[in-house]
């Protein structure tokens, strides 16, 4: 079991956040509380960086569900990178790979 750890950096396109561990029940909502403190601006590209992310449940793509909604309501994109085959693999099934833009690593979708 990898807890889960949140960094924040930013970029000239607005936050990245690395996601590492595992996004689950038991954590899932250590980024949803983290979601508001953000100061997202209207324009702005919010990345969730997913290279160290270990395993992601339900509870997990609820919560990038809810990322995805906070960057929406401040008029800001979302974006994925480095997203884990597992991962999204699940994405797919569900047809969330529809919605979220996908990139190959954080660099890539941190450019405009």
């Amino acid at each position: 079991m990898s807890p889960l750890k949140i960094t924040t950096r930013n970029a000239t396109t607005g936050p990245v956040l690395g996601i590492t561990g595992e996004l689950d029940y038991a954590s899932a909502a250590g980024l949803r509380e983290l979601l508001p403190t953000l100061a997202l601006r209207p324009g702005q590209r919010l990345v969730l960086d997913l290279a160290g992310m270990d395993f992601c449940d339900s509870s997990g793509i609820t919560a990038l569900i809810a990322a995805r909604n906070h960057a929406h309501a401040a008029r800001a994109d979302i974006a994925l990178a480095a997203v884990p085959a597992n991962t999204l693999r699940i994405l797919r099934i569900v047809g969330l790979d529809q919605i979220f833009p996908i990139h190959p690593d954080s660099e890539t979708a941190t450019r405009f």
